[in-house]
């Protein structure tokens, strides 16, 4: 009687035993009728039923049969490491506002105080790309852009409300149809279903950092199957959803595709209990940008006429932005981590300012760390269990975030810090170890560039495009894009920023602020920005108006152009919208007048609504002027 060391082999061995006998028999029976047996990996010796116990009117053929199940045991115990090694499992890790340079192998001004070295050897062992971006820095529409491999203005996700309907899941369809089993599990963030998934565990909405619940796939319509982990912390508890389903649930007869998704570190930060004195004694070093506000930064866009809107452009730090701010959100929410019995009018500005960006980068960072242990669990089960170097790992967040440059909080901004993504990618097999990329790759390129690696057809549908040579040979096509696009459309909600477009090259920057809602409304002062990343890498000088720079930027303007029509961007699916585009497209002399204008009105609007106590009215829809 053949023995197996575990029931994974008897499987392959004992269905492949059934086909063959089945053949013999019924010679015109289809494979595809034939019924596949699915067994949990174990431990366990498994005994196969000897041949000649089988009833006897299958005697005249068990000779044959005998020869083939020799044949085929040797094949199968020669073979194992099997079907799915093949082709690479794909693990895509997504955190949630996680940006490069909270990541110490990007070596930014954390690096030392906060080391993340588990996802560093992804880049000690892998790839790093240092020009990695979004599309539009926020969570649904990021998201989108992945798993369809279209921009927004194409998937329809075009802000927080943002869906991709069952059937048009690209990713997950796609890897199904090649063969791999698909999951996805932890924070999905597009409101409906994803139930081109084979599997999904995911978190309802935003979720919760402490004892969340996960929607599953159920008797029940979607949203109400539901799983809770009570007294667990939500990575905690999506490294052991993950690793429980590689261990029970993956169908080891085919690679896995899985979309694993961490909460953290979306504000507002509550990390696991654990990490709590983790950098309690560290003063976090701070960007220079958070103290200067230089009078070439930004534009009348972002300052509005003679600095007038200063307070009210995006959400700060310290106390600038009356409306919103950590120093006002922070103490009541996180207050151990501020003075005993604090009260913000006993300091002054730098010590508010210094304090509230303390307690936001070390609750930020502590979530960091927890992520960065949980991968570390992670990837030990992956090097024990033989599937690490069978698994293209990539990590990533969905966008940046700004960590205090510039006193802003958030992302949504075309700023580096909030546009860039971190993308590192690990598979010794074909991905040279140490690679450092500074190819321009955004966040519609992922999905086609998994497919490559899953060897299947891309669809016409993805507008973005594989760099697997690139990661394989090191080098960059020929015909390879050259900017990136960004558009933020959903106009000064939730941290008052206006709403821009934009490209980004290797070497600069355009951000264009046409200051509108979807409907041309509740207008905010249009204005252009410029700025040199070789000379100026924290985007402190702005060149639009510096008439030295004139043909540069207008080279720029021409370059952007050429992407809305490259990525189809045109305007028709906000008419509205698109006039206040073309009004200020050009800037000339009555543009900048009438953006002081509105600038002025804008003000005026702002002070009457916190006048009036309104903190939270919608402001990306409706028509008012």
């Amino acid at each position: 009687m053949p023995v197996f060391p575990n029931a994974t082999l008897a499987f392959r061995y004992y269905h492949q035993y059934t086909v063959l006998e089945s053949i013999v028999l019924h010679p015109k029976r289809s494979f595809q009728n034939l019924p596949v047996m699915k067994m949990r990996k174990t431990q366990a010796t498994v005994k196969l039923p000897n041949p000649d116990s089988l009833t006897t009117n299958r005697k005249t053929v068990m000779p044959y049969l005998k020869t083939i199940t020799t044949t085929m045991a040797l094949l199968v115990i020669t073979a194992t490491p099997c079907l799915a090694a093949e082709r690479p499992n794909i693990l895509y890790i997504m955190s949630d506002d996680h940006a490069a340079h909270g990541i110490s192998a990007y070596g930014s001004r954390l690096a030392k105080i906060a080391p993340t070295p588990n996802i560093d050897r992804l880049a000690k062992e892998g790839a790093l790309f240092t020009n990695a971006f979004c599309t539009n820095s926020i969570c649904s529409p990021s998201r989108a852009c992945v798993l369809t491999g279209q921009y927004n203005h194409v998937n329809g996700s075009f802000d927080l409300g943002g869906r991709v309907l069952p059937g048009k899941q690209m990713l997950a369809i796609e890897m199904g149809k090649a063969g791999y089993h698909t999951a996805m599990i932890g924070k999905w963030h597009l409101k409906v279903e994803p139930a081109d998934f084979q599997y999904y565990c995911v978190l309802p909405g935003q979720g919760k950092y402490h004892n969340p619940e996960f929607r599953v796939r159920g008797d029940k319509p979607w949203g109400k199957n539901l799983i809770k982990f009570d007294g667990k912390h939500s990575t905690d508890a999506i490294t052991d959803l993950t690793l429980d389903w590689l261990q029970a649930g993956w169908e080891q007869d085919k690679p896995f595709f899985l979309m694993h998704h961490y909460k953290a570190p979306h504000d507002y930060f509550d990390n696991a209990p654990r990490y709590e004195s983790y950098l309690a004694d560290v003063n976090i070093p701070e960007p220079d940008t958070l103290w200067k506000r230089g009078a070439q930064f930004g534009s009348i866009a972002t300052r509005g006429a003679d600095d007038e809107l200063i307070p009210h452009i995006g959400t700060s730090i310290g106390s600038r932005n009356p409306r919103r701010s950590y120093l006002r959100d922070l103490p009541s929410r996180y207050p151990d981590e501020f003075p005993p019995n604090f009260d913000s009018a006993n300091h002054t500005y730098e010590e508010n300012t210094r304090l509230a960006y303390n307690a936001y980068l070390k609750k930020y960072l502590r979530c960091v760390k927890g992520v960065d242990d949980n991968l570390g669990r992670l990837f030990k089960y992956l090097e024990d269990s033989g599937q690490l170097d069978n698994t293209v790992i990539i990590y990533t967040g969905d966008q940046g975030f700004m960590l205090g440059e510039h006193d802003y909080q958030d992302k949504r901004w075309m700023y580096e810090e909030s546009q860039r993504m971190p993308f590192l990618v690990r598979y010794p097999k074909t991905v040279k170890a140490g690679q450092r990329f500074d190819t321009i790759i955004e966040n519609v390129d992922y999905g086609p560039t998994m497919l490559d690696f899953a060897s299947t057809e891309i669809p016409d549908s993805v507008q973005g495009r594989s760099f697997k040579s690139l990661l394989e040979t090191g080098k960059e096509a020929d015909d390879w894009k050259q900017t990136a696009y960004y558009r933020y459309w959903m106009h000064m909600a939730h941290h008052d920023n206006p709403a821009h477009l934009g490209i980004r090259t290797k070497t600069h920057k355009l951000i264009y602020y046409y200051g509108c809602n979807y409907d041309g409304g509740y207008q905010t002062p249009p204005g252009w920005e410029l700025y040199d990343l070789v000379a100026d890498p924290h985007e402190t000088r702005n060149l639009y108006h510096d008439p030295t720079h004139a043909e540069l930027a207008a080279d720029l303007k021409r370059q952007l152009a050429d992407t809305r029509v490259r990525v189809g961007d045109d305007g028709t699916h906000y008419p509205a919208c698109e006039v206040i585009v073309q009004q200020f497209w050009d800037y000339d002399k009555t543009d900048q007048d009438n953006a002081r204008e509105i600038s002025h009105q804008y003000l005026q609007r702002r002070l009457d609504e916190l006048k009036a106590g309104k903190r939270n009215i919608q402001t990306f829809r409706g028509n008012v002027k």
